[in-house]
C-alpha cells in the first residue's frame, strides 16, 4: 500500500510531520529533494509540501494532481500563496495551529472510506420496555446478513449490552479504555481492540463504577465506524447526556421503543423531548399493551416503525446468558423487515 509523501529538507519541519503522522497512526515516504518526489508525486495518496522545497518542487513541473498540502511553520511568509499555486496544493496548513487537521488528512489519506455506516439509535420510552434487546437484536441481524455492524452501548447503566450478547467474558477494550481517545481513530485499530464475532463488533461498558461518555469520545468512534461500517446500532440512556447528543446528532434515525399503556406514554414523552432536539427522524417502535400501536404513535406525534413482538421464552434465554433468538422468531423476523424499512 501507498504512503503518503512529505516533500522536505527542512529537520525541525520533517520531525513535526513524523510526529502529527504517528498521531494519525500512519507511516510517511520522505522526500528531502525536490527531484526524489517524482517518482512517488502519482502514486502516493497524499503529498505534503513543507515551504522550503516549495519552489524547487514547481521547478520540475509536477502534473496536477488532488492531495497535496503546502505546509508552513511561518504563517507571516508572504509568499505562501504564491508556492501554494506553484505547486498545485488545495491549502496551505500553518503548523502547530492545523496539526489536528493534518491528523485527520494523514489518516484519511491512509484509510479512506471504504462504507458509509448509517447510524440508528434505540431509546427506551422507559425503563424495562426492550430497548436494549431491540439495539442487540438489531445488531445480530444486521450482522448476520453480512453487514459489518458495530454495536455501541450508551448507556453506563444499563449493566453492560455484551451481557445481551451472551459475550460477557468476550475479551477486548471497553468503554473505560475508550474514553479517553479524541480526534481521528483507525476503524481497523477500533474493531482491533473490541470484541468481534464474525461481522458484529460490540462497545460495551465494564462492571465497575460509571462514567460519562464524553462527547468527543463518542465522536471518534462514530467517525471510525462510518469509514468502516454498514451500521452503526447505539443503544442510548435514558437520560440524553453529552455522548448520547452526539450520537443522535449523527443518525439517520432514532428508535423510541414505546409501551403501549397510557403510562408508557407519558414517560415516552418526556424522553422523546430530549431524543428530538438531536435527531432529525424520529420513529416509534410501540410494545404490545392496551392501547392501539396507531393511536400510540399519533398521540407522540412521531411516524410509526412497527410493532415489537411479544417472544415466548426470551427472557429465560437471556437469563441463561444466551443471546436474543432470532433464527425463525418473531423477533428476529421483527428486526429483519425494521431493517428493510430503514434501509
Amino acid at each position: 500500500m501507498h504512503r503518503p509523501l512529505a516533500v522536505t529538507a527542512d529537520r525541525d519541519l520533517l520531525d513535526d510531520l513524523l510526529r502529527v503522522a504517528a498521531a494519525a497512526g500512519v507511516e510517511l515516504d520522505v522526500a528531502h529533494e525536490a527531484a526524489q518526489a517524482r517518482p512517488r508525486w502519482r502514486t502516493a495518496p497524499l503529498v505534503v509540501v513543507g515551504a522550503d522545497l516549495a519552489d524547487a518542487l514547481a521547478a520540475t513541473g509536477p502534473p496536477p494532481r488532488q492531495g497535496v498540502l503546502l505546509v508552513t511553520s511561518d504563517p507571516a511568509d508572504p509568499s505562501m500563496w504564491r508556492r501554494c499555486v506553484a505547486v498545485g496544493a488545495s491549502a496551505v496548513l500553518e503548523l502547530p495551529d492545523a496539526e489536528r487537521l493534518l491528523v485527520d488528512e494523514f489518516a484519511e489519506a491512509a484509510e479512506p472510506s471504504s462504507r458509509a455506516g448509517a447510524v440508528v439509535c434505540v431509546a427506551g420510552g422507559r425503563g424495562g420496555v426492550g430497548a436494549t434487546v431491540l439495539a442487540a437484536s438489531l445488531a445480530l441481524t444486521a450482522a448476520r446478513s453480512g453487514s459489518r455492524t458495530l454495536l455501541v452501548d450508551a448507556d453506563p447503566l444499563g449493566g453492560g449490552i455484551d451481557v445481551v450478547l451472551g459475550q460477557e467474558e468476550a475479551t477486548g477494550a471497553r468503554w473505560p479504555d475508550i474514553v479517553g481517545r479524541e480526534g481521528r481513530v483507525s476503524y481497523a485499530a477500533l474493531q482491533g481492540a473490541l470484541p468481534t464475532f464474525g461481522e458484529l463488533t460490540v462497545l460495551s461498558w465494564h462492571r465497575g463504577e460509571p462514567m460519562r461518555i464524553p462527547r468527543e469520545a463518542m465522536r471518534a468512534v462514530l467517525e471510525a465506524a462510518r469509514r468502516g461500517c454498514d451500521l452503526v446500532v447505539v443503544d442510548l440512556p435514558r437520560f440524553v447526556d453529552a455522548g448520547a447528543e452526539e450520537a443522535l446528532s449523527r443518525s439517520g434515525v432514532a428508535l423510541l421503543v414505546v409501551s403501549a399503556d397510557v403510562r408508557g406514554v407519558l414517560a415516552a414523552g418526556q424522553a422523546l423531548a430530549g431524543v428530538r432536539e438531536q435527531a432529525g427522524d424520529v420513529r416509534a417502535v410501540v410494545r404490545g399493551g392496551s392501547l392501539d400501536p396507531a393511536v400510540v404513535a399519533q398521540s407522540l406525534g412521531v411516524p410509526l416503525a412497527g410493532v415489537l413482538p411479544e417472544q415466548r421464552g426470551l427472557a429465560e434465554a437471556l437469563d441463561r446468558g444466551d443471546a436474543p433468538p432470532l433464527k425463525r422468531t418473531p423477533l428476529g423476523r421483527f428486526c429483519g423487515e425494521l431493517l428493510a424499512g430503514l434501509a
